[in-house]
This record gives C-alpha cells, sequence and structure tokens, in this order.
C-alpha cells in the first residue's frame, strides 16, 4: 500500500518542526535557507497540500479575497503591506484581483473569489453602491469595505472630511483666498467629495472673500500634469491637489513652465508620500498611515472571523499634517522656512 506523505515527512527530511512546514506552506516567514530545505524535502517526497481538499474538511480554505483598485499606488501598496503583516503570521493566504478604478470590475471580482471559496473578501472600494451592501448582508462570508463609508455594511476608513477641514483651516489661516481644488469625480464619495467638502468647509468658514473653483482630474500623475494648463488660467494663490500624486503632477508641470512655487503659486496634497518629502519645493501635506490601515482591516476582517465584531478593533485613524514649503505665507513678506514640521491632529 502506497504510503500518504505528510507534514510530518516533509519535516524529518527537511531538518526542521512541522510547524515550520505548516509556515512555509502558508507563506509565513521562515529563513531563506530553511525555505530552501523545506522547498527541496516537498520535491524528494511528491508531497502535496490542496487548500480546497482542506476546506472540504475543515470548512476553512485559509484564503482571504483582496480587492484593489489599482497596482500602480503607493497607497495601495502600503495598504497591503499592511494586511499581509497580520494575515501571514496566522497562516492565511491572499488571493488578489485588480479593479482598474471601475466599480463594475470591483464587483465581478467579489463574485470570482466568493465562488473560489475564500473565507473573507477585503475591498478597497471606489464606491459603495447598493449592490455591494447586499452582497454584504447576503453572502455567508465577512465582507469589509475600505476606503469609503456606508453604515449599512462593514468599514474601515480614514476621515476625509477632518483631513480637508485641517487643509482648509491651515490654507486660512496662511492669509489665501482663492484656491482650486484638483480631484476627482464625486462617484468617489470618501476623496471626490468628503475630502473636497471638509477643505471647503475649513476654508470659507464664513467668509465672503474666500472662493474654491473645483477641476476634476484622475487620480494618476500624468492627468493631474495635463489639467495644470487650466487651473493656471484660473490663477488661484493656491492649488489643492486631493492626493499628493496629483500635486506632484501639477508640480510638475508648474516646474517644465517656469512657474514657481510657493513664490507665484502655492501647492498642497493629502496622502504623506515619501516622494513629497523629496521634491523641491517639498509639499506640505495631510499624511495618512495606510500601512496601520491594512494592519487594522486585517485585524478587522481575522475578528468576524472569529465572530467578533468592530468593537474588538480600535479603528481611530490618525491624520498628522506635514508642513514643508510649498506654502507661501500671505500675510507677510515671503520668506522661505526649509524646516518641515508635524503636528498629530487630534
Amino acid at each position: 500500500m502506497e504510503h500518504k506523505v505528510t507534514i510530518k515527512d516533509v519535516a524529518e527530511l527537511a531538518g526542521v518542526s512541522k510547524s515550520t512546514v505548516s509556515r512555509y506552506l502558508n507563506k509565513g516567514y521562515i529563513s531563506v535557507e530553511k525555505q530552501e530545505r523545506v522547498r527541496k524535502a516537498i520535491e524528494k517526497t511528491g508531497f502535496q497540500s490542496n487548500f480546497f481538499a482542506k476546506r472540504l474538511k475543515t470548512r476553512e480554505s485559509k484564503l482571504i479575497g483582496i480587492v484593489l483598485p489599482r497596482m500602480d499606488s503607493v497607497t495601495v501598496g502600503k495598504l497591503l503591506a499592511g494586511i499581509t503583516r497580520v494575515l501571514e503570521p496566522e497562516g492565511y493566504q491572499s488571493i488578489l484581483l485588480v479593479s482598474q478604478l471601475s466599480g463594475e470590475k470591483e464587483l465581478e471580482n467579489m463574485q470570482k473569489l466568493q465562488q473560489q471559496g475564500v473565507d473573507a473578501i477585503l475591498v478597497d472600494s471606489v464606491g459603495i453602491t447598493p449592490e455591494h451592501v447586499r452582497r454584504a448582508k447576503d453572502w455567508s462570508l465577512p465582507i469589509l469595505y475600505t476606503g469609503q463609508q456606508h453604515t449599512a455594511v462593514h468599514c474601515l476608513k480614514i476621515d476625509d472630511a477632518a483631513a480637508g477641514h485641517r487643509m482648509g483651516v491651515y490654507l486660512r489661516q496662511m492669509g489665501h483666498r482663492h484656491a482650486v481644488f484638483a480631484g476627482v469625480t464625486e462617484s468617489d464619495e470618501a476623496v471626490g467629495i468628503e475630502r473636497k467638502e471638509g477643505f471647503v468647509a475649513g476654508f470659507c468658514d464664513g467668509r465672503t472673500d474666500a472662493r474654491v473653483d473645483f477641476v476634476e482630474t484622475g487620480f494618476d500623475f500624468f492627468s493631474a500634469y495635463n489639467q495644470a494648463e487650466e487651473i493656471r488660467k484660473i490663477n488661484p494663490s493656491v492649488v489643492v491637489g486631493a492626493t499628493d500624486n496629483i500635486s506632484l503632477g501639477i508640480l510638475r508641470y508648474f516646474h517644465e513652465r517656469g512657474v514657481r512655487v510657493p513664490q507665484d503659486i502655492s501647492v498642497v496634497g493629502f496622502g504623506g508620500y515619501d516622494v513629497g518629502a523629496v521634491v523641491y519645493p517639498a509639499l506640505t501635506t495631510v499624511a495618512f498611515d495606510y500601512e496601520l490601515m491594512g494592519m487594522k482591516a486585517a485585524s478587522y476582517i481575522l475578528n468576524l472571523l472569529r465572530g467578533k465584531g468592530r468593537e474588538e478593533t480600535n479603528l481611530n485613524m490618525p491624520l498628522f499634517f506635514v508642513e514643508r514649503e510649498s506654502v507661501r505665507d500671505m500675510r507677510q513678506d515671503f520668506s522661505l522656512n526649509p524646516s518641515a514640521k508635524m503636528s498629530e491632529l487630534a
């Protein structure tokens, strides 16, 4: 009778513990040297681990489906790093699908993941529709949406309105009266509506001499770059990019055209991307900890799988205001202060 190869057999041949083999199979951390020993032992013994066979036995696949809006994004990369940091030590693997910023594709990807038998789905959503809500209620697996807010489903997001308001108050205090908010469409409620409305409230705050114009861009650097001439024609004292990526595209265009920042026009953003600290001038921004958000999202998913609710997860997301060199103080003669200041918002 043919002997069925087990994890114990692989462990003995590789000279490691069974838990080390298990971590290898679940993509957990083990040293490179042990990885190679386990890999060779698996090849020699012909051992196979079938997740779907495991699911039939345990009703648990140890797979988490993740739907991302795009992959070419600093924020998505950090979010994913945070998710992985929490899920891997718990023995979970991720299946990643990308929606290319399409709500329809996002729903299609959720359907695919459900059919593949994942234990839970995490969606970094471009917008929560009634169909998103229906699935969260009707499907028999936990679903968590990040990046957007809806009272009827499990959500985790930063406070976009508070971030926008903080930037608006700062620019008002710096003496600016005319801003252009360069941002995405209102189909993205978090960035397209909440962040913008928070900014307008903080910037205007009852002032009759304050004005905010809106210019639509995409999320990417190049769409912002291509809209920069239209922004320039409006002639504001400050351009507010809905994300740092948008602001960097505008900064690049201004640099190429000899428009001095901040002497001729100020530019600010949201996100706190590392590149914002090394461009010239360094970008004033409201920074978000996307890796921490990913860790909190993964912890939230694990709690849902264990039958616990959101009360088991600390959902507070800190915002950091980072003042650098890209804003002119309109209250006095301009003087460049190269030092950056950071203060945590309450």
